[in-house]
């Protein structure tokens, strides 16, 4: 199982909410250039090309199956499969928009700096990264992993995930590069139909990625029926069927 655009969209709206707290919390507003890092399949990016009309925006992403999404979506923009930690493209850029993309990238002490130089004076880099490391959907798919057959396949899946630094650190990253950051922390509650299958689908689109890519078929159902039965504990359906997902979600807008 790899990253799939199907999946991703089927929660499309709950996903593109943070996109849009984001983007709203931009103060650049003269945008030339603007580009969407992780785009995704483009619900972000068309999010971009509606604020800033008249910019050129592009998008890239590490997984082919988004950016061909992508390009359906917005046939008139540019895409490309890339790697952010590999990409070489110097701008200058007027906004740098990163949601839901670099939990997946290590090394963030560097990293961040890095995209912030590649603005232009007055640019931001907007950033938003999922906080639920120790939320108990993925608590518990390390202990599924850790508690079954398959543990030794997956003794490295939980490490594809970033450990979040605090917000002060955060703050100190992009302080001496930028002249204003703004970091704050917001937990959404999505309401998901179908119980504690709903979290189940949920993920399936984004952190069990690492969890699931290493198994057999046979391997996958076992461990989605394990962790299925889990997650039903750790979140009660509620009288009409749906559940409540809390999902912190930490964002910062740095502007040079």
């Amino acid at each position: 199982m790899s990253w799939s655009a199907k999946q991703y969209v089927a929660f499309e709206d709950e996903r593109t909410r943070p996109a849009r707290d984001l983007l709203a919390a931009i103060p650049t507003t003269d945008a030339r250039s603007v580009v969407d890092i992780g785009c995704g399949p483009g619900n972000s990016t068309e999010l971009l090309v509606q604020r800033f009309q008249g910019a050129k925006v592009s998008g890239l992403d590490s997984s082919p199956d988004m950016i061909e999404a992508a390009r359906k979506r917005l046939p008139q923009l540019q895409f490309e499969v890339a790697q952010i930690d590999r990409w070489a493209d110097e701008g200058p850029f007027d906004v740098i928009f990163a949601n839901a993309v670099l939990q997946w990238l290590p090394d963030h002490a560097s990293l961040l700096p890095a995209l912030a130089s590649k603005l232009a004076p007055g640019g931001s880099l907007a950033i938003q990264m999922p906080d639920n490391l120790n939320e108990p959907s993925h608590r518990l798919m390390r202990e599924v992993a850790a508690d079954g057959p398959w543990a030794s396949k997956l003794a490295g899946a939980a490490g594809q995930r970033t450990e979040m630094a605090t917000a002060s650190t955060y703050f100190s990253m992009l302080r001496a590069h930028c002249t204003r950051v703004d970091v704050w922390r917001t937990t959404y509650h999505h309401q998901l139909a179908g119980g504690a299958s709903g979290v189940v689908e949920w993920f399936k689109g984004s952190g069990l990625i690492p969890f699931l890519n290493p198994l057999t078929e046979t391997e996958r159902a076992q461990y989605l029926e394990q962790y299925l039965a889990a997650v039903e504990k750790a979140y009660p359906t509620l009288e009409d069927g749906s559940v409540l997902l809390p999902f912190p979600r930490l964002f910062i807008v740095a502007t040079r």
